[in-house]
């Protein structure tokens, strides 16, 4: 909690509240709904700027359900402007961080509702670098300057499945301060999925968004974050930290916590509890459980590697390790080879071959970078047998 928070936040952690459509109308209500818990924006003061850092991985239409939605941002800044904020509305997406792509983006994600009810659209595309002592793995970092400008930040997500991740909110969402084309960079720095959930929690921590919301009107299952099947989930999340909010919106999606290496890296620092079933939430959850929803996690529930000093616990820890290890596989009927995985893989392990992609796997780090970045969905999160089988055990 801030210094000086309000004792609404000591009463909930979470809220949510149902959004049964985009209509304008609808949103608003739903947003208004799912602020009163803690305390509305009575934080905003006139004058403020307050960045949204939305969802804007690709320049995908809303009805991909890859996005935060157009009305979901232009209601947004409806009630920010109310209370005479100035808003401005930016991402990083994938690709390079320039006009040019970024407003092609902007364009195809429909922001041009966000702009017609008073927003900014970013377009500072400077970036800076700053030393980051407090981070567990990123002790230093680039970032987009934009949000230097501004007096508050709210991390607005699209909730999804993810390929590498388990799952794509409000934590997830903060790596969008990382310049586009460094994004593979921070892969390769971090292959090892407990140190790059690491260093999610240390953006998160840097950034320190002042409220969080997640778009889960539409959301995403099967091969998200990009190329999924758009899945009707009817809410919408608020709660002013990321992993709290993420806490609840696994459970919702039917995903073990523990399955999610950002909420695992969040427990181990103490910044969430250990079930969500401690927290306090505005709203029933239970009501927009998704069943059956589509989703990649690592199963984990046969890793007794124990305290590490049982050298028996370590090998089969290690060899069930790898048997349970999701990975991109191409679905060759559907890559047309057009080099977009080639050039996104950080570990340079994707080549073209006879019109097709083919995975290098000694080299593959299973950033998925490839997975979710491919314009026709052909790069897909396989899990082996085992894991299937274990995952319904």
């Amino acid at each position: 909690m801030t210094p000086g928070g309000r004792e609404r936040e000591k009463m909930t952690d979470v809220s949510i509240a149902p959004c049964a459509s985009y209509d304008r109308a609808e949103v608003k209500r739903a947003l208004r709904q799912v602020l009163e818990p803690l305390g509305g924006l009575d934080w905003v003061r006139e004058g403020m700027t307050v960045a949204v850092k939305a969802n804007l991985v690709a320049a995908l239409r809303p009805e991909k359900a890859a996005t935060t939605h157009p009305a979901m941002l232009a209601a947004l800044t409806e009630l920010l402007r109310e209370r005479g904020a100035r808003v401005v509305i930016g991402d990083s997406p994938g690709g390079v961080f320039n006009i040019i792509y970024v407003n092609r983006v902007y364009a195809a994600a429909g922001l041009k509702e966000a702009e017609e009810a008073g927003a900014e659209l970013n377009r500072d595309f400077t970036e800076k670098q700053s030393a980051n002592p407090e981070g567990r793995v990123l002790k230093e970092l680039t970032y987009t300057a934009w949000l230097d400008q501004a007096d508050a930040i709210i991390d607005f997500c699209k909730l999804k499945a993810h390929g590498m991740m388990g799952m794509s909110g409000a934590a997830k969402n903060m790596f969008g301060v990382v310049p586009g084309t460094m994004k593979p960079e921070y892969h390769f720095r971090f292959p090892d999925h407990e140190d790059f959930a690491d260093m999610i929690v240390d953006l998160d921590e840097r950034f320190r968004p002042r409220l969080c919301l997640a778009d889960a009107v539409i959301g995403m299952e099967g091969n998200g974050p990009t190329a999924g099947t758009p899945r009707m989930l009817g809410f919408v999340a608020a709660a002013e930290s990321p992993h709290r909010l993420d806490q609840v919106c696994a459970g919702i999606l039917g995903l073990e916590e523990d399955a999610v290496p950002t909420l695992r890296a969040a427990k181990r620092r103490g910044l969430i509890p250990p079930s969500a079933a401690q927290l306090t939430v505005s709203g029933d959850p239970a009501a927009f459980v998704a069943r059956g929803f589509r989703h990649v996690a690592e199963t984990r529930s046969l890793l007794f590697a124990g305290d590490g000093k049982n050298p028996f616990l370590r090998v089969f820890s290690a060899f069930a390790g790898k048997a349970l290890r999701t990975k991109p596989k191409v679905a060759k009927a559907e890559c047309v080879g057009c080099g977009v995985c080639r050039n996104t893989c950080p570990a340079k392990a994707v080549t073209i071959v006879r019109g097709k992609a083919v995975i290098d796997r000694s080299a593959c780090i299973r950033c998925f970078c490839c997975q979710e970045f491919c314009p026709r969905g052909a790069m897909k999160v396989h899990r082996t047998l085992l894991a299937r089988v274990a995952g319904r055990v």
